[in-house]
């Protein structure tokens, strides 16, 4: 059987012709809304993200005012959310040390966000990406998903799939790059029964190839 090369040019330009208009799917109107809505999406979905954040930002609309939030409180208004006494307790220290060491403002550095509670790699890139306009592919399941799927990375592994993309992909197209796959991940590619028969990259992806070599 030929080994599958990925055309890596082809697929980002069929990403950006089928995604054109892609963005971050949280609602968000300044870097702490968008941080806090990031932590909590976790094991959650955007759409569930959403219901909460308005409630929430309304009652609480700055890290001052959430890092003076009881628990009990935020752990209501972020019931309907996974894992939702965690996060509530997250975001309130996060809150806390963003009043405390960072005069309010969320920092624009990957080393320094991670240092935040409920902040991993994903979360910070999503923040630094959407929020700062700084290069950065989060990757999340859709991510990991369909850039191994189509041959952009190779490995289960997310910081190693973050690292191969990274490598593969024009920095000037990183974050542009983590919504195409994320919403193709959504639309198309889903995690069973992927929509390949009628999936316009099927004729570039590496797992559709391995059901039809050669063509």
């Amino acid at each position: 059987m030929p080994r599958f090369k990925v055309d890596v040019p082809a697929v980002l330009r069929m990403l950006e012709s089928l995604y054109p208009d892609a963005q971050c799917a949280l609602h968000h109107r300044n870097a702490f809304e968008l941080l806090i809505a990031t932590i909590l999406s976790a094991q959650c979905t955007d759409k569930m993200v959403n219901e909460l954040t308005p409630t929430l930002f309304a009652k609480y609309p700055t890290p001052l005012a959430l890092s003076d939030a009881a628990v009990p409180d935020v752990e209501m208004m972020i019931a309907r959310c996974g894992l939702y006494k965690t996060k509530a307790k997250n975001i309130i220290r996060t809150s806390q040390i963003l009043v405390q060491d960072y005069h309010s403002q969320v920092p624009d550095q990957l080393p320094l966000l991670i240092a935040l509670p409920g902040v991993g790699r994903k979360t910070a890139n999503v923040v630094l990406s959407n929020a700062f306009h700084i290069p950065a592919i989060a990757v999340d399941t859709h991510v990991q998903r369909v850039s191994n799927r189509l041959g952009l990375a190779n490995s289960d592994d997310v910081a190693k799939t973050e690292q191969q993309l990274m490598k593969k992909i024009p920095r000037p197209l990183w974050s542009s790059a983590h919504h195409w796959l994320i919403y193709h991940g959504r639309l198309v590619c889903h995690a069973r029964s992927p929509k390949c028969s009628s999936c316009a990259l099927q004729t570039l992806c590496r797992y559709a190839y391995s059901f039809h070599p050669g063509g």
